[in-house]
């Protein structure tokens, strides 16, 4: 049994929305996503009120999540959109 199909792993990074660092706490990743930080997150963002006619900018927190995603690929010396091509 010869494989023909090799297909090519992804990986696919986001980041969650900037939000004060106390409230990160519970923010989950989108659907299908993995949170690979914990607690409040990274501080590494900054996020906005609009106050009036101002807008202030605080220092806060968001996740960062991964998803993994198979390309569909042909080994080498196969083709086509079913791999049997040679």
């Amino acid at each position: 049994q010869v494989k023909k199909q090799c297909d090519q792993k992804l990986l696919i990074r986001m980041k969650t929305k900037c939000v004060p660092c106390s409230l990160n706490l519970d923010t989950q990743c989108p659907a299908g996503y993995t949170k690979i930080t914990s607690g409040t997150g990274t501080p590494d963002c900054r996020y906005y009120l609009e106050i009036k006619t101002h807008t202030l900018s605080f220092p806060g927190c968001r996740h960062r999540c991964v998803k993994e995603f198979a390309q569909p690929e042909c080994c080498q010396g196969h083709w086509g959109p079913d791999c049997m091509g040679k």
